[in-house]
């Protein structure tokens, strides 16, 4: 029996971090164009993989399909640390 109390490494592969960002900003435009709240539609997606988060407009829907959902995590975590550690020194 396995031991479940261990901590697991996660690694995955580097996406180019420019191919995430430039399809949140486009999905993040298209959801504010068509009157939704890109926030909570980007992590209605996140969470759930459901793609009817996501609008059809634009190519957005197409375009976050195409990336894996732990890449899109994997750099919304990093930025989020990074901008805040520099904020504090």
């Amino acid at each position: 029996m396995e031991n479940f109390d261990k901590t697991m490494k996660f690694d995955i592969e580097e996406l180019p971090k420019e191919e995430v960002r430039t399809v949140l900003l486009n999905v993040y435009h298209t959801l504010e164009e068509r009157g939704y709240s890109p926030i909570n539609q980007i992590v209605g997606y996140l969470l759930s993989g459901d793609p009817a988060y996501i609008p059809r407009h634009n190519e957005a829907r197409n375009q976050i399909r195409r990336l894996d959902r732990d890449d899109i995590m994997e750099q919304l975590v990093k930025h989020y640390i990074e901008s805040e550690t520099a904020s504090h020194e």
